[in-house]
């Protein structure tokens, strides 16, 4: 998070009054009494913030303190004895991929995820710079350890896990005061902000201030996968209270004791912590929604998108990695997104989000947007989404989905009578797919399409496997949370993940750097495509539609370096003058995950030429005075 470093100033003069000793006091002096013994002890409290840390500003006992600084036994016996912090560590010198190497072992070594979660949460707060580099080197080892699923068990157990602040807790009793807590962030320099309301956590429903856990991954994931600078980075969790009684009930609960607030007095909070945002860190600030009620979600994007630059991930992240898995899939089925029939498990935030932009990616291939939502049919805990339905519920952008057909009841019911050829499962259902539905999508299409992208995985549709044993193989498919290799009639799959950390950090990367003011949908549809010509024909034979995960920085950068490009074709960018090479510019912004030197840097200065200087004589000033002193000793 951020880091307090004491500074306890000592003066030499007792204290002699009250009123001096208050004096020394408000500035951070210890006052010594008039026998010599100390009186009052007042630390002053100061903050390491930002990249650029001023030598002077820092000792050196905060090198080992402050996770910034701290390289552990990496400091060489030159900056320890300079530092003074020589005999404070062994004498081992251990370099920083020697002690990654050690890390990774570390990590291996334990069985349960969630303690793994933990060891690198504590690396986190202890070295910043290895904790980095360890998850930017290892990203399909341990994303699923910072991300999705292990996330969601530490959501789960957060009031069991937490150990110190990090990110900011607005509550609803801080109503008229959300400025004065963003202020509290010790950070002047924030340029991007995830926040959530703890509302949906993944598909695990309502967990509150404990949700806490996704902003704090997330942004840890803008680091290590695009290189985005931690400082400029901010988890927040809004606390408005939980109707999951359990929590209410759990004595390690952390937040707020009592039911959600919502209507107006909700609606007003959001609002007045939009506007504390901006007013604290100005208008181009990147404010990521995560996890926020299927009802509040859209309602936030339309409301807000065109008046600050936001994005929701659930609905438009998602969106845009279904779709990189669809145009990669082009190359296997030989057809576009606009040949396809679409079947939607699920009408939530992340199911409406994939299909609204499979509709924009299907006007850019011609067809109006009439003929495209024709194309896309959805079933969610009601049945299908029909405009008869007895249930009704066909809110907000679910009624452009909504059909003039009977209600049905039977997902098994709908395949059989519009038999689509893609089957997306967004719904937090586990085991949906069916055995006896996958069958029938193999039985009219020669290629199906399935995505079950619900997680953690144990809330997804289908299983790899199932996927194909039950579709003779034939089946391209693909998740929201990891699945091993799996063996079917002698082949091996490896079965590509549609994760949104393909999509969220690059193009959080090129908005902040360009300083977009509005993301539109275009720049999903960028991103989406970048996914895609990143699959190479090798990752589609082994089963994956996706580039592997080791390469995501990678894909991050040639995601930003394009929506860079498109800012300024389009001159929406905000940054001037446009960089030339718009990569090198891009690169020159990254977080630098390697050790730097602790000691300023030093160097010499030219020998000055020999001039022979005039002797030192008394200026006129002076001489005056002198005289004037002798004629008033005369007079007197």
């Amino acid at each position: 998070m951020f880091s307090s470093i004491s500074r306890t100033l000592i003066s030499s003069k007792p204290c002699r009054s009250s009123a001096l000793a208050k004096v020394y006091k408000r500035r951070g002096i210890l006052c010594l009494g008039q026998d010599g013994t100390s009186q009052q002890i007042n630390k002053r409290e100061m903050h390491i913030t930002g990249d650029i840390i001023a030598p002077s500003h820092i000792m050196g006992i905060d090198h080992l303190r402050d996770p910034r600084l701290n390289k552990g036994l990496a400091f060489t016996l030159e900056e320890r004895q300079a530092l003074g912090i020589h005999g404070l560590q062994p004498p081992r010198y251990k370099s920083q991929e020697e002690q990654l190497e050690l890390c990774r072992i570390s990590v291996l070594r334990y069985q349960e995820d969630l303690n793994k979660y933990l060891y690198l949460t504590e690396l986190h707060d202890r070295n910043e710079k290895l904790f980095f580099r360890l998850l930017s080197e290892n990203v399909e080892l341990l994303m699923p350890i910072v991300y999705t699923p292990t996330v969601g068990l530490a959501c789960q157990k957060f009031g069991l896990i937490y150990r110190r602040p990090r990110g900011l807790f607005i509550t609803i009793n801080d109503r008229g005061h959300c400025y004065d807590v963003i202020k509290n962030w010790p950070e002047s320099d924030v340029r991007a902000i995830v926040v959530t309301d703890g509302e949906r956590i993944l598909g695990l429903g309502d967990l509150g201030a404990c949700g806490m856990g996704i902003p704090v991954g997330k942004l840890a994931l803008y680091t290590a996968l695009a290189g985005i600078k931690p400082h400029l980075c901010l988890p927040i969790t809004l606390d408005v209270g939980t109707n999951n009684q359990n929590l209410l009930e759990d004595p390690l609960y952390v937040g707020l004791r009592q039911k959600r607030v919502t209507g107006a007095e909700y609606d007003d909070f959001i609002d007045e912590f939009m506007e504390a945002v901006i007013k604290r860190y100005g208008q181009n600030t990147l404010i990521q929604f995560e996890d926020f009620g299927n009802h509040n979600a859209f309602r936030f994007l339309d409301k807000y998108r065109q008046r600050y630059c936001t994005f929701n991930d659930d609905i438009q992240g998602t969106a845009s990695v279904a779709v990189a898995g669809l145009l990669a899939s082009k190359r296997i089925t030989g057809k576009k997104i606009a040949d396809h029939k679409f079947l939607f498990l699920g009408a939530g935030e992340a199911a409406i989000g994939i299909a609204d932009l499979c509709v924009k990616a299907m006007q850019q291939e011609g067809l109006s947007v009439k003929e495209a939502r024709d194309s896309i049919w959805m079933f969610d805990i009601d049945g299908l989404l029909a405009k008869g339905r007895p249930e009704g519920r066909l809110e907000g952008h679910k009624a452009f989905y909504a059909k003039e057909h009977a209600p049905v009841k039977s997902l098994l019911e709908v395949v059989q009578e519009i038999k689509p050829s893609v089957m997306i499962g967004a719904s937090a259902a586990g085991g949906a797919f069916t055995p006896e539905i996958l069958k029938a999508m193999a039985s009219f299409n020669e290629r199906p399409v399935i995505f079950a992208l619900s997680n953690p995985t144990d809330r997804a549709e289908c299983t790899a496997e199932a996927a194909y044993v039950n579709t003779e193989g034939r089946c391209i498919f693909s998740s929201g949370s990891p699945f091993g290799e799996i063996t079917y009639n002698g082949k091996v799959y490896k079965p590509g993940q549609g994760n949104n950390a393909y999509i969220f950090p690059g193009v959080a990367l090129g908005v902040i750097l360009t300083g977009i003011h509005h993301i539109s949908e275009e720049i999903f549809l960028i991103a989406a495509q970048c996914i895609a010509d990143s699959v190479t024909e090798e990752n589609l034979e082994k089963g994956s539609l996706y580039p592997p995960l080791g390469t995501i920085r990678e894909c991050s950068l040639t995601i930003a370096s394009k929506v860079c490009q498109y800012a300024y074709d389009k001159g929406i960018a905000s940054v001037y003058p446009e960089p030339v090479d718009k990569r090198a510019y891009i690169e020159g912004q990254l977080y630098n995950f390697n050790y730097e030197p602790s000691l300023p840097n030093s160097w010499s200065w030219p020998k000055p030429p020999e001039i022979k200087t005039r002797p030192l004589e008394p200026e006129e000033s002076e001489i005056y005075g002198n005289v004037l002193k002798q004629k008033n000793k005369k007079v007197g």
